[in-house]
């Protein structure tokens, strides 16, 4: 039995618009198109659809996913294989969790002690991201940017990536110092903290105005980056995001 593009969006959750961008584009054709000019759909058509939401729900973009699907020949093996990696994203989705409980019981005893701010093992705030699945659309954006990146990371030993991450924990916390005063972005302070912030990203590339504004904006957009700023203050990732383009305007432009 055939169903409409219009019940096939009400079940799925994906919009009439969004299916039509996937015929366009060969994605998920129809089974066929009626008189009507409707696109109607199949088992075949709906199991391809799932295979495609289970990838995006797994980061793949669209080219990604299109590849997977044309070199596919067994779909219950490709199914066994969405299900290994949504298994081991739940996985990785409990340490998070975790992570934050952990954060919100040091900080919920640190307002019992009158000592906010505090927390005793700033790497600890970081366990379970996993920053690489960022790696391609980097590549992709900044591609020689994110080669030094690589290369400047590679140099560094456990040691000196924890000192670095304890060093990011505390400037985190400064930050919403800052913001908890009400201290505006352009205050010399903050300025001195975004620079602090600036010549540590030089350490692997030098970024420009419009470099720089786009990474304050990442923190913002990007769910796991927005979680790490969250966890310290609520709405730090927006006020770290102003104070980087209020640098950009003054001193990269």
């Amino acid at each position: 039995m055939a169903l409409s593009i219009a019940d096939v969006a009400r079940m799925s959750g994906v919009t009439s618009r969004t299916l039509r961008h996937y015929d366009e584009i060969g994605l998920l054709v129809p089974a066929y198109v009626g008189s009507n000019g409707h696109r109607y759909y199949e088992q075949a058509g709906l199991l391809r659809l799932q295979q495609i939401l289970l990838m995006r729900e797994l980061g793949l973009g669209l080219r990604e996913i299109a590849a997977v699907l044309e070199r596919q020949i067994d779909q219950v093996a490709a199914l066994r294989e969405h299900q290994r990696r949504l298994l081991a994203e739940r996985d990785r989705l409990d340490v998070l969790a975790r992570t934050v409980a952990c954060t919100i019981a040091e900080l919920e005893q640190d307002e019992e002690t009158n000592d906010m701010g505090k927390i005793s093992r700033p790497e600890n705030l970081f366990t379970g991201f996993d920053t690489a699945r960022y790696e391609s659309p980097a590549r992709t954006q900044w591609s020689d940017q994110a080669q030094q990146s690589a290369q400047f990371a590679a140099t560094l030993s456990e040691a000196e990536m924890e000192r670095l991450q304890g060093e990011a924990t505390a400037a985190m916390v400064r930050m919403a110092e800052f913001m908890q005063a009400a201290t505006p972005v352009t205050d010399p302070a903050v300025q001195a903290e975004v620079d602090t912030h600036y010549q540590g990203i030089c350490q692997m590339w030098t970024p420009d105005a419009a470099g720089f504004k786009a990474l304050g904006q990442n923190y913002v957009d990007d769910a796991q980056w927005r979680a790490a700023y969250d966890q310290v203050a609520a709405g730090l990732a927006e006020y770290q995001r102003d104070a980087m383009v209020a640098y950009a305007d003054a001193r990269l432009s």
